[in-house]
């Protein structure tokens, strides 16, 4: 069986590391996987991209053109749309005509067009389609916070100048993928339970089928390692206790790093003791912007993307939290407790599937720095950090694994394939 899976990205952001490791763990459990990308950023042969790079240069600026206009040229939730106006068509591709399932993943920002994917659904060939966030369940958004519009149709968009109308852009694009959906079958995939759930509710995926497998992680390059040899690598602190935050640009609201900046002031009021043996660690882009915004010293790492780094990153923490205001499946909480890592994040979306609150980590109430204090507090001082270690490796072992993820994928693949045999 040959599967192509198509993603914007090859390496950057969450949906492209989890769509690159999924590629790694179906060859390695003897399918054969290749990625179809935008971006190629490696010379790794199982990785092709797409011609033409200007023309989907032009495909990129013409949708953000688009959607620019839409916001009456006002700069705020520029790239929180995306409209799929525009795209390259792969069914001319290779890879896409000696594929047997097409595998989709993050296909934004001009990738695909509506239109290119429905040519893909066209050419009768199974697809797949994991969803990284609800934007295939939506019409225009990533991230519906606390709008349910999806549940019945979009309009009145709250994304919009003047919070949209019955019939502005987001009711425009929930007609179009209405059409490209129609009498098509995709086997939709979401990376959490609660993703899954929320796609389940809407009405643009009525009669879709709709499951939840994690991202695979692979346990050979993230695992536990000697913390001192760690921070000596990266040049931190040899002693005492480092809290992490982890995020591709750390400035980005969702990400909540207001909400551990409070939560670290907070401690150092109440345990003063803490700013004698306790440091943060920032890694990701705009780091060094957050200096001087936390009581404890502050370590900006910048962006890194070496993933022998990362894994370095990770295992010279005590701690890692992650106070998103919405999240999937987040990749940095699978990674640090596969490094052995307790976790501390909110109850929101796929956050409280991976986190098993007291045994791995922390769950803290939503948008709660006081609970999010506590929930730091309790995995530095108050836990048991080897039953935690050993709590937060079994939990990636049974459910993260390249086997296990690989496994169920390629029951998936079956089921649409041979009954085309």
């Amino acid at each position: 069986m040959r599967v192509l899976i198509v993603n914007t990205s090859e390496k950057t952001g969450g949906a492209a590391l989890a769509a690159n490791r999924l590629m790694e763990a179906l060859k390695n459990n003897g399918v054969k996987a290749m990625m179809l990308v935008r971006d190629k950023e490696t010379d790794q042969i199982s990785v092709a991209s797409l011609s033409q790079q200007w023309r989907m240069r032009w495909n990129f600026l013409w949708e953000r053109w688009c959607v620019f206009w839409r916001l009456c040229f006002r700069r705020k939730h520029l790239f929180d749309i995306d409209i799929a106006n525009t795209g390259a068509d792969i069914t001319k591709t290779r890879e896409f005509q000696e594929a047997d399932v097409i595998h989709l993943h993050w296909v934004n920002q001009g990738m695909l067009s509506l239109k290119g994917i429905r040519k893909i659904l066209d050419s009768g060939k199974p697809v797949v389609w994991t969803m990284h966030d609800i934007w295939p369940a939506t019409a225009i958004c990533h991230l519906t916070l606390d709008c349910r519009q999806f549940e019945t149709q979009c309009c009145h968009c709250r994304l919009l100048p003047g919070g949209g109308s019955s019939n502005d852009l987001s009711a425009k694009v929930w007609r179009k993928k209405q059409k490209m959906l129609a009498g098509k079958r995709i086997s939709f995939v979401a990376c959490s339970q609660w993703l899954a759930s929320e796609a389940q509710k809407s009405t643009l995926l009525q009669g879709q089928d709709i499951t939840s497998i994690p991202n695979p992680i692979d346990t050979r390059i993230y695992c536990p390692a000697d913390r001192q040899k760690a921070r000596q690598s990266l040049g931190l602190p040899q002693d005492g206790r480092i809290i992490l935050f982890v995020s591709q640009r750390v400035t980005n609201p969702n990400k909540g790093m207001k909400y551990l900046v409070e939560a670290c002031h907070l401690l150092a009021q109440q345990y003063p003791d803490m700013l004698k043996d306790t440091s943060v660690a920032i890694l990701g882009g705009h780091a060094e912007e957050l200096q001087g915004q936390l009581p404890f010293p502050t370590h900006a790492l910048g962006y890194i993307n070496d993933e022998h780094q990362v894994v370095k990153v990770y295992n010279a923490a005590n701690v890692f939290v992650l106070p998103s205001l919405s999240e999937n499946l987040p990749n940095t909480i699978m990674e640090a407790m596969a490094c052995g890592i307790p976790s501390v994040g909110f109850r929101i979306g796929g956050i409280p599937e991976e986190i098993d609150h007291l045994q791995n980590g922390y769950v803290a109430n939503y948008k709660d720095a006081v609970d999010l204090a506590k929930g730091i507090k309790w995995a530095l001082d108050e836990s048991d950090m080897e039953e935690v270690k050993k709590a937060c490796l079994q939990k990636v072992a049974h459910h993260y694994s390249q086997q296990s993820v690989a496994k169920r994928y390629v029951e998936i693949y079956e089921s649409m394939v041979l009954p085309q045999n």
